[in-house]
Protein backbone atom coordinates (compact mmCIF):
# COMPACT_ATOMS: atom_id res chain seq x y z
CA UNK A 1 0.00 0.00 0.00
CA UNK A 2 1.44 3.31 -1.09
CA UNK A 3 1.51 6.06 1.50
CA UNK A 4 2.58 9.65 1.10
CA UNK A 5 2.73 11.73 4.27
CA UNK A 6 3.30 15.46 4.04
CA UNK A 7 4.60 17.60 6.87
CA UNK A 8 6.03 21.05 7.46
CA UNK A 9 3.03 23.24 6.81
CA UNK A 10 1.98 26.02 9.13
CA UNK A 11 1.12 29.66 9.62
CA UNK A 12 3.77 32.16 8.57
CA UNK A 13 4.02 35.80 7.61
CA UNK A 14 4.58 37.14 4.13
CA UNK A 15 8.24 36.92 3.20
CA UNK A 16 8.91 33.94 5.47
CA UNK A 17 10.06 30.48 4.41
CA UNK A 18 8.80 26.95 4.95
CA UNK A 19 10.08 23.55 3.91
CA UNK A 20 7.54 20.87 3.20
CA UNK A 21 8.47 17.21 3.35
CA UNK A 22 6.75 14.18 1.90
CA UNK A 23 7.72 10.74 3.17
CA UNK A 24 6.84 7.91 0.81
CA UNK A 25 6.39 4.21 1.47
CA UNK A 26 5.03 1.22 -0.37
CA UNK A 27 6.54 2.14 -3.72
CA UNK A 28 9.92 2.08 -5.42
CA UNK A 29 10.68 5.68 -4.62
CA UNK A 30 13.87 5.88 -6.67
CA UNK A 31 11.87 4.96 -9.78
CA UNK A 32 9.05 7.39 -9.14
CA UNK A 33 8.77 10.93 -10.36
CA UNK A 34 7.21 13.19 -7.74
CA UNK A 35 5.16 16.34 -7.73
CA UNK A 36 3.71 19.02 -5.50
CA UNK A 37 0.29 20.50 -6.08
CA UNK A 38 -1.83 22.92 -4.10
CA UNK A 39 -5.45 23.81 -3.65
CA UNK A 40 -6.70 27.09 -2.27
CA UNK A 41 -10.23 27.50 -0.88
CA UNK A 42 -12.75 27.70 -3.69
CA UNK A 43 -10.16 26.94 -6.35
CA UNK A 44 -9.13 23.89 -8.30
CA UNK A 45 -5.99 21.96 -7.49
CA UNK A 46 -3.01 23.38 -9.36
CA UNK A 47 0.46 22.21 -10.23
CA UNK A 48 3.39 23.64 -8.26
CA UNK A 49 6.54 21.65 -9.02
CA UNK A 50 7.75 18.27 -10.19
CA UNK A 51 11.00 16.32 -10.17
CA UNK A 52 12.14 13.25 -12.06
CA UNK A 53 13.34 10.02 -10.49
CA UNK A 54 16.92 11.08 -9.94
CA UNK A 55 16.39 14.76 -9.24
CA UNK A 56 18.23 15.96 -12.31
CA UNK A 57 15.17 17.40 -13.99
CA UNK A 58 12.69 19.74 -12.37
CA UNK A 59 9.86 21.88 -13.58
CA UNK A 60 7.99 24.68 -11.82
CA UNK A 61 4.79 26.58 -12.22
CA UNK A 62 5.50 30.09 -13.39
CA UNK A 63 4.17 31.67 -10.22
CA UNK A 64 6.76 29.91 -8.00
CA UNK A 65 9.85 30.15 -10.16
CA UNK A 66 12.71 31.66 -8.24
CA UNK A 67 10.94 31.21 -4.91
CA UNK A 68 10.30 27.47 -4.52
CA UNK A 69 12.73 24.57 -4.94
CA UNK A 70 11.80 20.92 -5.21
CA UNK A 71 14.36 18.30 -4.25
CA UNK A 72 14.48 14.67 -3.23
CA UNK A 73 16.50 12.27 -1.12
CA UNK A 74 16.08 8.79 -2.55
CA UNK A 75 17.99 7.24 0.34
CA UNK A 76 15.28 8.59 2.65
CA UNK A 77 12.27 8.12 0.36
CA UNK A 78 11.49 11.80 0.81
CA UNK A 79 10.72 14.72 -1.46
CA UNK A 80 10.93 18.32 -0.31
CA UNK A 81 9.52 21.67 -1.29
CA UNK A 82 11.51 24.63 -0.04
CA UNK A 83 9.32 27.70 -0.18
CA UNK A 84 10.90 31.13 0.20
CA UNK A 85 9.47 34.64 -0.03
CA UNK A 86 6.02 33.36 0.70
CA UNK A 87 3.04 35.46 -0.30
CA UNK A 88 -0.55 35.47 0.99
CA UNK A 89 -1.63 34.02 -2.35
CA UNK A 90 0.47 30.93 -1.60
CA UNK A 91 -2.05 30.01 1.08
CA UNK A 92 -3.40 26.57 0.24
CA UNK A 93 -3.34 22.91 1.11
CA UNK A 94 -0.21 21.45 -0.43
CA UNK A 95 -0.28 17.89 -1.73
CA UNK A 96 2.52 15.52 -2.56
CA UNK A 97 1.98 13.12 -5.45
CA UNK A 98 3.84 10.15 -6.93
CA UNK A 99 3.73 8.50 -10.33
CA UNK A 100 5.02 5.15 -11.51
CA UNK A 101 7.33 6.68 -14.05
CA UNK A 102 10.86 8.01 -14.17
CA UNK A 103 9.77 11.19 -15.91
CA UNK A 104 8.16 14.20 -14.29
CA UNK A 105 4.69 15.42 -15.15
CA UNK A 106 2.73 18.62 -14.70
CA UNK A 107 -0.86 17.44 -14.66
CA UNK A 108 -2.64 15.82 -11.75
CA UNK A 109 -4.08 13.03 -13.88
CA UNK A 110 -0.54 11.72 -14.42
CA UNK A 111 -0.17 10.90 -10.73
CA UNK A 112 -1.60 7.74 -9.22
CA UNK A 113 -0.79 8.37 -5.58
CA UNK A 114 -1.57 11.33 -3.36
CA UNK A 115 -0.94 12.41 0.19
CA UNK A 116 -3.51 13.91 2.53
CA UNK A 117 -2.07 17.39 2.24
CA UNK A 118 -0.58 19.94 4.61
CA UNK A 119 -1.97 23.40 5.21
CA UNK A 120 0.15 26.44 4.46
CA UNK A 121 -1.22 29.79 5.54
CA UNK A 122 0.60 33.02 4.78
CA UNK A 123 -0.58 36.15 6.53
CA UNK A 124 0.02 39.64 5.16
Amino acid sequence: QVQLVESGGGLVQAGDSLRLSCAASGLTFSSSAMGWFRQAPGKEREFVATINWGGGMRYYAEFVKGRFTISRANSQNTVYLQMNSLKPEDTAVYYCAARSSLDYARTSRDYAYWGQGTQVTVSS
